[in-house]
C-alpha cells in the first residue's frame, strides 16, 4: 500500500478545526438512563430500541458509584427517533429510575478507540508522529502492523480514525460515548423521575 503524503500534523490540526466547529452542530440526543443493577435490564433497553426500530450511535453501560444502579448511555439520531417517545418508551420498562438528557455543548463526552493499522517501514513512522499528534498511546508493535489507542471527545477520536483509514485499518473497536454533566453547568435534564 502506497503511503500517504499528507502529513499527519497538518492534517490533524484540520480536523482539530472541524471538531471546534463540530461541537455546536447537535444533531443526536444523550440520554442517560440509570437503571437498577438487575438481570436482563440491558437486553429489555436494546430491544425496545430493535422494535421500535431506532437509530442507535452508541450504547454503554456500567455500574455507578452505587453498587445497585448502572448508567446506560444511549446516543440517539435526532430525527429517526423523536425524544418524547424514546422517554415514553423506555419508561414503561421496570428496572428503570431515572432518565435524563445531556446537552452535548453542555457536558463533558469521551470516547475509546483500540485500532490495528498497517504500518510499513515506510509508513511507520507517520502512523507513529500521527498518534503522538493525538495524544494517543501505542499498545502494541508488529513487524508491519501498530495497535494504537485514543480516548478523547467522539469528534477527536472521529478524526483520528478518518486520519488512520488510508494507512489501511486492520481492526478496529470503539467503546460508544460515556457522558457526565459539566460541574460548572446544569447540563443535565431530568426527563422523566421514578422513585425507586
Amino acid at each position: 500500500m502506497t503511503s500517504p503524503s499528507t502529513s499527519p500534523s497538518s492534517s490533524a490540526t484540520t480536523s482539530a478545526t472541524n471538531s471546534v466547529k463540530a461541537a455546536g452542530d447537535v444533531r443526536h440526543h444523550t440520554l442517560v438512563v440509570l437503571v437498577e443493577n438487575k438481570t436482563g435490564v440491558l437486553a429489555r433497553v436494546a430491544g425496545l430500541f430493535a422494535r421500535r426500530g431506532y437509530n442507535i450511535f452508541s450504547l454503554a453501560v456500567a455500574p455507578t458509584e452505587d453498587e445497585r444502579f448502572s448508567r446506560i448511555t444511549i446516543v440517539v439520531d435526532v430525527e429517526s427517533s423523536p425524544l418524547e417517545q424514546i422517554v415514553k418508551q423506555l419508561f414503561k420498562l421496570i428496572h428503570v429510575v431515572k432518565i435524563s438528557e445531556l446537552d452535548p455543548r453542555e457536558s463533558v463526552e469521551r470516547e475509546l478507540v483500540i485500532a490495528t493499522v498497517n504500518a510499513t517501514p515506510l509508513a511507520r513512522g507517520q502512523v507513529i508522529e500521527l498518534v503522538q499528534v493525538f495524544e494517543g498511546k501505542i499498545l502494541a508493535v508488529g513487524h508491519d502492523v501498530l495497535t494504537v489507542s485514543l480516548d478523547g471527545a467522539p469528534a477527536k477520536v472521529d478524526d483520528f480514525e478518518e486520519l488512520l483509514r488510508p494507512f489501511g485499518i486492520v481492526e478496529l473497536q470503539r467503546t460508544g460515548r460515556v457522558a457526565l454533566a459539566k460541574v460548572t453547568t446544569s447540563a443535565t435534564r431530568p426527563l422523566v423521575a421514578q422513585v425507586s
